[in-house]
């Protein structure tokens, strides 16, 4: 019985901890996007990203996770189609950090990205993140570390990002000290000069949508959880998953079946929540280049068996009452 003792002590202090850690929080006014919406899409475009009254001790184990997050992705196979899987949460809400976390796991499993993973993330709610933040200029870091170590002409970019949004893009929210955004031009500009043209693009946040006409190509497959004019659902920060996250990442790609298979599932359990929940509909976009089948059949040839989906469904908290 004494031996337990030290286990059951510990297990009562970090469940403990657990309560009483409390997230960021949002009491300040953004520095940024003050002006009009045409200001504000000139600089998400120019890819604004400001860090405020950062202390400098943060600021070098902020470099240092960043640092071993890239150092330890490997360089592709060749001779083989190799996926290389970035997946970031842009804000510190906890719902993004909790499903960034699992939808790299979830996408590493389904294709065979062992040692081909860059996530960036905060906090999971429980206590301080250990990992690198989800900010424009971290996501434009890896971006280049992927450029750097895969081969454009097979290899294929996954890229998942869970955050907030707004018509001029993704936005970057670290509490009251970090901020910014990444606009479709801005990400379609790093990855034309990077030169990354197979990519799988996975976008959950509002007004996604108006990131497919500039980011669709035919060697790109592109899905959002929402319509260009239309916010998406599921952001709270006490769930576990967006609406998005969970039908197609939770849900439908922990399936063996091929990707558009796979959107049409998440696109038809997200209407039925929404339409349960009284919502108007989000939308989920999705434009699969012709060109992209070659990358898609190459990396779906062996996808592994179905898994549970974790956590809350994304749907539970508006069933309270």
């Amino acid at each position: 019985m004494r031996t337990l003792l030290p286990l059951v002590i510990a297990l009562f202090a970090s469940a403990a901890a657990a309560q009483r850690y409390q997230p960021v929080r949002y009491t300040l006014p953004a520095p940024v996007f003050a002006g009009d919406d045409g200001e504000t899409q000139v600089q998400a475009d120019m890819g604004i990203d400001v860090e405020r009254d950062r202390p400098a001790r943060w600021r070098l184990a902020e470099h240092r996770r960043l640092d071993r997050a890239l150092s330890a992705v490997r360089p592709q196979r060749a001779g083989s189609v190799d996926a290389f899987v970035i997946v970031a949460a842009l804000d510190s809400d906890p719902v993004f950090g909790r499903e960034a976390r699992e939808a790299a796991r979830v996408l590493a499993r389904r294709y065979h990205a062992d040692g081909h993973v860059i996530l960036l993330a905060g906090s999971d709610g429980t206590r301080d993140s250990d990992l690198p933040m989800g900010s424009p200029g971290n996501l434009d870091l890896a971006l280049a570390r992927v450029a750097e170590v895969m081969d454009p002409a097979e290899d294929v970019l996954i890229l998942y990002t869970t955050s907030h949004g707004a018509p001029f893009g993704l936005y970057y929210n670290d509490g009251d000290q970090g901020y910014g955004a990444v606009s479709p031009s801005r990400l379609w500009s790093q990855l034309s000069t990077l030169g990354i043209r197979n990519r799988l693009i996975l976008l959950s946040a509002c007004y996604s949508g108006v990131f497919v006409p500039m980011l669709s190509s035919d060697t790109t497959a592109i899905v959002t959880a929402a319509a260009s004019d239309r916010p998406s659902f599921g952001c709270q920060a006490d769930n576990d998953w967006t609406f998005f996250g969970d039908a197609l990442i939770n849900t439908a790609l922990r399936k063996p079946q091929p990707l558009a298979a796979a959107v049409d599932q998440a696109q038809s359990l997200i209407a039925g929540w929404e339409k349960a929940a009284a919502l108007d509909p989000s939308r989920p976009q999705v434009a699969i280049g012709a060109g992209a089948g070659r990358w898609l059949d190459a990396l779906e040839r062996d996808l592994p068996p179905t898994t549970t989906p974790v956590g809350r469904p994304a749907i539970t908290l508006l069933q309270v009452k």
